[in-house]
Parts: structure tokens; C-alpha cells; sequence
């Protein structure tokens, strides 16, 4: 088995400043090196209806089954557990194990970037009208 994610969508009880809870997690899991990766987002364009009140993902990736136990049962993680379970007034989790269907571009992958400057000179709206 490949890499794990751990999947959190959550709607924070009313009042909660939410960026508090946030920077807590972030300093978590920089201080948990099973954690691969961590990324965050907010809902800002979903419908109420297919949303369902829930409004932040906060997704975690783990090199295998291992580091994300780990995780779980890190000291860190099971205090900022009891802080998270008690500013949520709604909460989904998945963990699974991801299937990679399209990889992202690494940078040597990507064409390189133009200067603005040039870039502004060869664009189409850059240039002149034809009289």
C-alpha cells in the first residue's frame, strides 16, 4: 500500500476563531515528521445544499499505514484532538489509501516561466491593433 490520506471536512461551532484552530494544526503537524504533507482550504464556492454546513478540509498525507498511525497516536496529536473535537459543531473523516490517477508536474516537468516583461510582449494583447 501505497501513500494514506486523512481526509477532515468540519463546520466550527459559532464564535470559534477559526484561525486560531488553524495555526494550532499547523504547528502540529510541523512538529510530527510522519506527517508527508498538510494542506487546508476553505469552501468558497459550493452550494449550502451539496455542502452541508461544512465549510473547511484540512487534508493530510502519510508515506504508508505506519506514519499515519503514528500520527494518530502521537502525544501531540490525541491533546490537539480533545481542542479540535471541542470548537466542531459538525465533522467528516476519511482516511484511505490514495490512488494517483494524474501526478502533479514537478518543476523540471513545467516549461519555464518568462520574464512579465517578455511574457507582455509576446501575448496577443500585447500587440498592436492592424490598422
Amino acid at each position: 500500500m501505497g501513500e494514506v490520506k486523512h481526509l477532515v471536512v468540519a463546520k466550527f461551532k459559532e464564535g470559534v476563531v477559526v484561525q486560531e484552530i488553524i495555526d494550532g494544526m499547523e504547528k502540529l503537524v510541523s512538529e510530527i515528521d510522519a506527517v508527508k504533507s498538510f494542506e487546508w482550504g476553505k469552501d468558497v464556492e459550493s452550494q449550502e445544499i451539496l455542502r452541508q454546513g461544512l465549510t473547511h478540509a484540512f487534508l493530510f498525507t502519510f508515506k504508508n499505514r505506519e506514519d499515519f498511525t503514528a500520527y494518530l497516536t502521537h502525544p501531540s496529536h490525541v491533546e490537539f484532538s480533545a481542542t479540535f473535537a471541542s470548537v466542531i459543531e459538525n465533522v467528516v473523516l476519511l482516511d484511505f489509501p490514495s490512488v494517483l490517477v494524474k501526478p502533479s508536474k514537478s518543476v523540471e516537468e513545467q516549461p519555464p516561466v518568462k520574464p512579465l516583461e517578455e511574457a507582455l510582449e509576446t501575448s496577443p494583447e500585447a500587440a498592436p491593433a492592424a490598422a
